[in-house]
């Protein structure tokens, strides 16, 4: 018999585990050779474990399971012939089965009295208005006397609900305070969310972090996409967004500032001389910040198709690691679910983020009159070890500067041309 173990790949640089979130084959399943068996979540991502060879699968590890890089996860019998009429051969299996159903549902029925007969027999040994031993317990704890409760099981019996309701009270509560479901349900957190929630601790516990807020008039913006939508759409086949005009905003102020497109390396600040943006998109296995390679050489359209590309896949369940490792600075949008204002926190090793917020009407003052525009707050965490106040400030105004006027700072003063129609 030639048995493949088949083992856990390196997902990426500096992953060493993964945990196994879902089989998609059974135990004694024949597999074909590159068939998806398996999705695993490391600490970056989720990604699909293919079959190494064709042949009868059995399972070594269990869903939940943390395994290591290299570990054997299931073993593929390569001897094994790819079953054929299985249909066929599955209800001639079958047939035994049901011929001795009946047989065998016959005792079953005939002793069902018997257990139902045991409760009513134990409820004989409460008299009328007892407690039961569960609401006992509590009630003794509460040094409350069983007399003072009323029973809604059988015979006045006082169960364990009775007891907890009337307990609420004498802690100081009302009867109502407890009403309804007391149930509680815990699920193990998957490696990626356990990952994420370490880093965004490290984040608060490591780094000098501090938000700077301004607001910005999407006036402009809105203009030029209800102008030019249509149209870009039937050239290009994607959408005009407003993520092609805050990245276009931010990469530009990057360059303006620096320091922001920095980390720092122990006692060592890097500079990079090239922007890659990662732009968080929410997912079903959570927030994923996918990156834009060189986004400072991007047109309008680039932007929207490579963001549209990353959050298709982010979605899909398909981004690799190598498509989410990296990134200079980090883009997040709050606003599409509905948050006003926020403070967004840093992604490592990065040292700032823009957090973009809803878009509201509000009344501002332009040359002395007050008039209705739609406006939006914008917030930029930084880690103030190597941005001073100067730098973020002026940064998130440069991006203000480009977002209230694009058509100015972003493209040239020739808006056609610049969105490639």
């Amino acid at each position: 018999m030639s048995v493949l173990e088949m083992k856990v790949p390196s997902p990426g640089e500096s992953i060493t585990e993964v945990e196994i979130a879902t089989w998609l084959v059974k135990d004694g399943d024949y597999v074909e050779k590159d068939q998806p068996i398996a999705e695993v979540d490391s600490d970056k991502a989720t990604l699909e474990l293919p079959a190494e060879q064709s042949g009868i699968i059995t399972l070594k590890a269990e869903e939940g399971d943390v395994v290591q890089v290299g570990q054997v996860v299931c073993l593929i019998d390569m001897d094994a012939a790819k079953p054929e009429g299985g249909s066929t051969a599955a209800p001639a299996a079958e047939a035994p089965k049901k011929e001795e159903a009946p047989k065998a549902a016959e005792p079953a029925k005939q002793e069902a009295p018997k257990p139902a007969a045991q409760p009513a027999a134990a409820t004989q040994t409460y008299a009328t208005g007892a407690p039961s031993p569960a609401a006992k317990k509590i009630l003794d704890e509460k040094g409350m006397d069983a007399a003072q409760v009323s029973g809604t099981g059988r015979d006045g019996r006082i169960t364990k609900t009775d007891a907890e309701l009337a307990a609420v009270p004498a802690m100081g509560g009302t009867s109502l305070t407890a009403t309804g479901s007391r149930s509680t349900t815990t699920t193990k957190l998957s490696v990626l969310r356990r990952k994420v929630a370490s880093r965004l601790v490290s984040v608060k516990n490591e780094t000098a972090m501090l938000t700077t807020f301004n607001e910005v008039d999407m006036s402009e913006i809105f203009r030029i996409r209800k102008q030019y939508k249509d149209e870009f759409a039937q050239k290009h086949g994607i959408g005009l967004g407003f993520m092609s005009f805050f990245t276009k905003a931010v990469t530009r102020a990057l360059q303006m500032y620096p320091d922001v497109n920095a980390s720092i390396d122990g006692d060592f600040k890097v500079n990079y001389d090239f922007c890659d943006i990662s732009v968080a998109v929410s997912g079903p296995k959570g927030l994923m910040v996918p990156v834009l390679r060189n986004a400072e050489n991007m047109t309008f359209k680039g932007v929207e198709a490579n963001i549209k590309n990353l959050a298709e896949k982010v979605r899909d369940g398909k981004i690799t690691v190598d498509e989410m490792t990296g990134g200079t600075f980090t883009i997040t949008n709050g606003g599409v679910f509905g948050s006003m204002l926020s403070t967004p926190i840093i992604n490592p090793p990065q040292s700032a983020i823009l957090g973009m917020h809803n878009i509201i009407q509000r009344p501002v003052a332009v040359d002395g009159q007050v008039v209705i525009r739609p406006m939006m707050y914008v917030a930029m965490s930084y880690d103030h070890r190597i941005i001073d106040g100067r730098e973020s400030v002026g940064f998130l105004v440069a991006v203000k500067e480009a977002i209230d006027n694009p058509v100015a700072v972003l493209m040239g003063g020739d808006e056609r041309k610049a969105l490639e129609l």
